[in-house]
């Protein structure tokens, strides 16, 4: 990869309600899908802060990361996706901001295999972390 090539990196959150289920957000923009909380890193941030700061502007949340369980390529988006294991504070009121329009939890088995594959693989977390291309 060159000094000047365009590559993006982004950082997104698997949460759980009590009964198992994974918060996704239904966008507002692009082809309105429904995703895991998260997004780019800015210029001079850590995957860390990103994940913070996107959960508290998406969520209106404060966050607490437990660990990182993968990072997967999208060739589509020449990009890669850490995802991380969160929590929320219980009971903690969800205020969307305009990217999206309805959060939800989902089963594994609603979402689209990419989606599944990434949080199962957050949810199964051994201490490895894992990779996967799509």
């Amino acid at each position: 990869m060159a000094f000047d090539d365009f590559f993006r990196l982004s950082a997104h959150a698997v949460f759980t309600n009590n009964q198992g289920r994974v918060l996704l957000l239904k966008a507002t923009y692009a082809e309105l899908r429904w995703g895991l909380p998260g997004g780019s890193i800015d210029p001079g941030e850590t995957v860390h802060e990103t994940l913070v700061r996107e959960c508290k502007e998406e969520l209106g949340v404060d966050i607490k990361i437990l660990y990182m369980s993968g990072i997967y390529f999208h060739h589509i988006h020449n990009t890669h996706a850490c995802v991380f294991r969160c929590e929320m504070p219980k009971d903690s009121p969800i205020i969307l901001s305009t990217e999206h329009s309805e959060y939800r939890y989902f089963s594994l088995e609603e979402m689209n295999e990419v989606q599944r594959q990434r949080v199962q693989d957050c949810l199964q977390f051994d201490g490895t972390i894992k990779s996967a291309k799509f």
